[in-house]
């Protein structure tokens, strides 16, 4: 679809061979020239106790104020010396200019000395080259002129990324071609985000749909009744109340070889088979899982640190878990998916966080003596089936829509990478 709409625009008159491969075939009329001869280095510092725009370029979005993503990194304790930027300057994060992290300025501040700061002195939009070095095939190109023997330890200095050829067109037509592209952009981003929006509703549908079944029933005639609990207003008069050490036993069996599958639980996911070796991000070897933890297919799986964002499932394999999970078997006669559907709700979930213990969200713990004492609300087990039954074919309907969309999304999202390639490589003629 994205290659059929590309299609619909029209080609320059004339085009040769640059004698790239990244780059192709180009309009007659574009020079290549190396980005030495478009840019230099600016080398401009800051002065002592100066009060500029901190500045940092992120793979994802560019340069930014640092100020407006604290999150992402820690703030410098002082300016002195950082090289000054320029609105049109392009910023370049050698470390990571790899992965994409360089882009235009449309700020005035300054930069870490770990990044290099690029000033055309010949005619260009600094926009056209902003959307040329970010481009995924440019962004090959800058990492196999990147000094370093893995890619963590890569750098793109100057005298290396300054070899590398590129398009220079027309003042007028870079001109031409960032408008486009920006109109487009917009256009393009404007869409996503609409469809994002439409994916966070499905989501939120979603929930809505498993609280009202696993706390109300699917009977919307049932009579109701006080739950007596801070948390459940009220439940089905027909329903069990208990708590879940009376459904629940903790199961503490541990492998001997270490050689079982290697599980581990997401609140996304659920549980899932881990294909690597690597366990709390500490890497692992047969004889260091030996201890681990043994589960069982349909046994509960609580990461005992994330149980308050929803890190918690019955199995559908068997393997092996870190001790840093609890594993419990169930002792009622219950329908597993039920509760899988309940102990991943919302609702439950913010229990968990209630009961757990610690001073903030990557401290708390949810041991078993607090799982224990959490009160439970559900129904006979025929009725457990019914409501398991009514959820998989309404979640399922729920998620192939935002699958669709998500793909919409994605589609989206090639085709403005593939849009902004052909634009500025020459491959279709804008206006």
């Amino acid at each position: 679809m994205n290659s059929e709409l590309l299609d619909t625009y029209p080609k320059y008159d004339d085009y040769k061979d640059s004698g790239i491969d990244w780059l192709g075939d180009i309009p007659e009329d574009w020079q290549l020239l190396k980005v030495r001869n478009i840019f230099r280095l600016s080398n401009k510092f800051a002065e002592k106790n100066n009060s500029h725009e901190l500045l940092s370029v992120y793979t994802e979005i560019g340069v930014k104020p640092r100020r407006e993503l604290e999150a992402r990194g820690n703030k410098a304790s002082t300016t002195d010396g950082y090289l000054i930027v320029e609105k049109g300057d392009i910023v370049v994060n050698k470390l990571l200019a790899w992965m994409g992290a360089i882009g235009y300025s449309n700020y005035d501040g300054v930069t870490s000395p770990a990044y290099d700061i690029l000033k055309a002195y010949k005619p260009v939009n600094a926009v056209f080259y902003h959307y040329l070095f970010r481009d995924p095939r440019c962004v090959s190109e800058l990492k196999r002129h990147s000094r370093g023997i893995m890619n963590m330890r890569l750098r793109l200095y100057f005298d290396r990324f300054g070899d590398i050829l590129v398009p220079y067109p027309p003042l007028k037509v870079q001109t031409n071609i960032v408008d486009f592209l920006t109109r487009k952009n917009d256009q393009i981003d404007e869409a996503i985000f609409l469809t994002l929006q439409q994916i966070k509703k499905l989501e939120e549908y979603k929930v809505i749909l498993i609280e009202q079944a696993i706390t109300k029933g699917i009977d919307s005639d049932c009579l109701m009744k006080d739950s007596e609990l801070d948390w459940i207003k009220s439940i089905p008069k027909h329903w069990n109340l208990t708590k879940f050490k009376h459904l629940f036993k903790e199961v503490n069996q541990r492998s001997v070889s270490g050689t079982e599958t290697l599980l581990s639980v997401s609140q996304y996911t659920g549980i899932t088979k881990r294909a690597d070796n690597i366990s709390n991000g500490i890497i692992t070897n047969a004889e260091s899982l030996e201890g681990y933890k043994l589960v069982q297919r349909n046994q509960l799986v609580i990461n005992i640190m994330l149980a308050w964002n929803g890190s918690l499932a019955f199995s559908d394999y068997e393997g092996i878990v870190s001790p840093a999970y609890s594993v419990y078997k169930i002792k009622a006669d219950l329908d597993y998916r039920f509760f899988d559907y309940l102990l991943r709700s919302e609702t439950y979930k913010a229990e968990y966080k209630r009961k757990s213990r610690g001073v903030v969200d990557s401290r708390l713990r949810l041991y078993t003596d607090d799982f224990y004492s959490i009160w439970c609300s559900f129904p006979n087990k025929k009725e457990q089936v019914e409501i398991a039954n009514y959820l998989d074919e309404k979640t399922a309907i729920v998620n192939q829509a935002i699958n669709q969309k998500l793909e919409q999304a994605e589609r989206l999202k090639e085709y403005k990478t593939i849009l902004i390639n052909q634009a500025v490589t020459g491959k279709i003629k804008v206006s």
